[in-house]
């Protein structure tokens, strides 16, 4: 079965909490439990991580690198920007990399430096975009 990695990235742990009004009130343990389940559907495994330090998720990065992930889906929330490293290491890993946001970050006047590495981008359609996202890895793992 292929493995996904997904990564929440820096303050995905106050989702529920704070910002209802933009991201609803869905926590990130919601959010995980969704994902497994869309996942299971699609016949993918997936590995949840994360974290709010910047290293962490590009030691992970590497690590799905070296351990056969077939690709990795980021909601980089307070990595979008000003983190080159971790741009870096989405640019070096053999797999591709789709970043997910809940909202439309666009909408609120936010560019993510990590759209320019990745593969594709999902935005604005709430925890459906990982399943877009997911479905669309399963898309890409049966054509080849």
């Amino acid at each position: 079965m292929p493995k996904v990695l997904v990564i929440h990235g820096s303050g995905m742990n106050m989702r529920g909490k704070v910002q209802t009004d933009i991201f609803g009130p869905m926590t990130l343990p919601e959010y995980d439990e969704h994902i497994r389940k869309y996942a299971a559907e699609l016949g993918l495994e997936v590995e949840l991580f994360h974290s709010n330090i910047v290293g962490e998720v590009v030691n992970k990065f590497y690590e799905a690198h070296d351990s056969g992930v077939a690709a990795a889906l980021i909601n980089p929330a307070g990595y979008s920007t000003g983190h080159p490293t971790l741009v870096a290491a989405i640019s070096q890993v053999k797999f591709p990399t789709t970043e997910v946001h809940m909202s439309n970050p666009a909408r609120r006047g936010g560019n993510s430096e990590i759209a320019r590495v990745s593969q594709s981008v999902i935005t604005g359609f709430g925890i459906f975009g990982y399943y877009l996202a997911l479905r669309g890895v399963r898309a890409m793992l049966d054509a080849k």
